[in-house]
């Protein structure tokens, strides 16, 4: 088999001048020298190439602020902060810089952005967070690849099924949003391309489509297991429940804005659930545990109900509360119930 020109060039450029020509088969049989076996391969590697047998793929160092996130990118952006990347910031410091690339690819007419992140979010943040902390250094590390919509989403997918740190929530809206996008609502035909189970997916897409005005309940959607938001999408498959479980929802919002005022934190994932369950199918069940407000270390007043009629609470004696601290304290109790701000 005769070689090829740039072989025949790069054999050119290793034989000494005036040094005699050797036919084909002298030549494979002549060990070459570590620089022509260097220089061959890489010869192989641009003819395999050009062919197509092989694509090539270009890795950059990148200013994160050229790179803006691609919209189907899996990971809610604007909720990453400097407490859910401590570890990836730990890590590259350690390591000093990012080790594994993210992927993006190249834009076109937008003057502010030269690439788009198709997966690599948290990376990308990270890097701008150390580069406006004392790292000015640290570069965004990428793998450039050509790709229309629908394969960037599934790359993207399948990077972060690998990663803990996506919540299914997130994951559940990803998937929701790239159904009429990428695969005209069919359900069947997504999770072909997917390589998921259709039972898997129609759970994903139910999880995502309850209501924001339910899902504002909790104060972190994220710690929902994709079981447990199935549940409640299940509870609130019908206008009446989704109606009861929304007016539930609001009445819970006060109460977190008011243990967050007070210092307490929200309140937890499962008794948030619990209690939209509870007011989806119409049962009139106490809450998981009273809602209760402190003074010096003992309870002052417990709201023992809430209902549409109004709110039962129990003023406690022998707490050493004088009447100011009382009515304070019941100011705060019925701040966060349905009767909203009593001034």
């Amino acid at each position: 088999m005769s070689r090829s020109p740039q072989k025949k060039y790069l054999d050119g450029l290793l034989t000494p001048e005036g040094a005699p020509e050797q036919d084909e088969r002298e030549d494979a049989q002549r060990p070459p020298t570590p620089v022509g076996s260097a220089l061959l391969t890489r010869a192989n590697t641009l003819e395999r190439i050009g062919s197509g047998e092989l694509k090539q793929v270009a890795q950059v160092r990148l200013d994160p602020k050229r790179c803006r996130i691609w919209p189907g990118n899996g990971r809610n952006y604007a909720a990453l902060n400097y407490d859910r990347c401590k570890d990836l910031i730990d890590s590259m410091i350690a390591e000093g810089g990012q080790k594994v690339p993210a992927l993006v690819r190249k834009l076109k007419n937008d003057p502010d952005h030269d690439y788009e992140v198709i997966y690599g979010s948290r990376r990308h943040w990270a890097t701008s967070w150390l580069r406006a902390n004392n790292y000015p250094e640290f570069v965004f590390l990428a793998e450039v690849r050509d790709l229309d919509d629908e394969a960037a989403f599934r790359l993207a997918d399948l990077e972060n099924r690998a990663r803990q740190d996506i919540t299914e929530f997130e994951r559940a809206k990803n998937y929701a949003a790239a159904l009429p996008m990428h695969y005209d609502g069919k359900q069947t035909k997504m999770a072909e391309r997917l390589n998921i189970s259709k039972s898997l997916l129609s759970k994903m897409i139910a999880f995502a489509n309850v209501s924001d005005k339910i899902m504002v309940a909790f104060a972190v959607p994220g710690e929902l297991s994709l079981r447990q938001g199935y549940s409640l999408a299940q509870a609130v498959s019908t206008p009446v429940a989704e109606a009861r479980a929304s007016r539930a929802a609001g009445v819970i919002v006060k109460e977190n804005a008011a243990h967050v005022e007070a210092g307490k934190g929200a309140l937890p994932t499962p008794s948030v659930l619990a209690r939209l369950l509870s007011a989806a199918s119409g049962e009139t069940a106490a809450k998981a545990d009273p809602r209760q407000v402190l003074y010096q270390g003992k309870p002052v007043v417990t709201v023992l109900d809430e209902n549409r009629k109004g709110v039962r609470v129990q003023v406690h004696s022998g707490t050493g509360a004088d009447l100011e601290a009382i009515v304070e304290s019941l100011r705060e109790a019925l701040q966060g119930s349905s009767l909203g701000a009593v001034k």
